[in-house]
């Protein structure tokens, strides 16, 4: 996995054998489903599809563990599976940082804009938290018009 320096990629929290973990093992560490893990190679979402054993089954190394735990975060932070796609694919090419640094650019724009609207609903929240809490110690008990359940 050269074309992504490990710089770039989560640590992972765990140790991966030489010989790389199960298709069950990868999902319990990383969080991700089985099917989800089949999903995403078949999509092009990881940059190469897992390594198989004898048998044919998938083996997933520490490199391949990264990548999904990377993918994780960008999907958890609400990247869309078109531009991890394309992530993916400029990944697999050498000298694509420029194009990478601007998907992650837009990328970081739109998670500070959802931050900062998510920040205004708080702020709403809490000013609801602090009426409520006033109503409450006021008077103690709840009024008339409300129902007491």
């Amino acid at each position: 996995m050269e074309r992504v320096p490990p710089v770039l990629l989560p640590d992972l929290e765990y140790d991966v054998p030489p010989g790389g973990l199960s298709i069950g093992e990868a999902s319990r560490l990383t969080g991700v489903g089985i099917e989800a893990l089949r999903y995403y190679e078949r999509e092009g979402l990881v940059l190469d599809p897992a390594a198989r054993d004898a048998g044919g089954r998938r083996r997933y190394g520490a490199d391949d563990l990264r990548w999904i735990a990377g993918l994780v975060m960008l999907r958890e932070t609400g990247m869309s599976i078109a531009d991890i796609r394309a992530m993916a694919d400029l990944s697999r090419i050498a000298g694509t940082e420029a194009e990478r640094l601007v998907l992650l650019e837009g990328h970081r724009h739109r998670v500070l804009d959802e931050l900062a609207r998510t920040q205004g609903h708080l702020l709403a929240i809490e000013r609801k938290i602090a009426a409520y809490r006033e109503v409450v110690g006021t008077e103690g008990q709840p009024h008339e018009d409300h129902p007491s359940g």
